[in-house]
């Protein structure tokens, strides 16, 4: 399911370019156009879902799958360490409207 308006759906389906880091067949994850670390990746599901409540509340397991992934890019970018974001509402940061995670990593991070 994708929505053909939504961005992140565009790039799943090749129609807008990304710098791809990892993908498999429930997930992309591609470098954040405007970094806030070193390294800074999103993973997105390849179905649309609008923010993490509701993953989490339709496909636990593809949310336990995007952690996995997570770890996954911080292990062969930083032994491991990451911090992971998920901004939910316009309030909160949100701006594309298919629930994606941040994940920062490549150096230390300051709380």
């Amino acid at each position: 399911m994708s929505d053909k308006d939504c961005l992140f759906c565009k790039i799943i389906a090749g129609e807008i370019p990304s710098e791809k880091v990892y993908e498999d067949d429930a997930t992309y994850a591609f470098k954040d156009i405007n970094p806030k670390a070193k390294v800074h990746v999103l993973i997105v599901p390849r179905k649309h879902y609008a923010n993490v409540a509701e993953l989490a509340k339709e496909d636990p397991a593809q949310l336990a799958h995007m952690a996995e992934v997570a770890q996954k890019i911080a292990d062969q970018e930083f032994h491991g360490a990451f911090r992971l974001i998920f901004n939910t509402g316009i309030d909160a940061g949100q701006t594309v409207f298919h629930v994606h995670a941040h994940v920062l990593t490549g150096e230390k991070l300051d709380e």
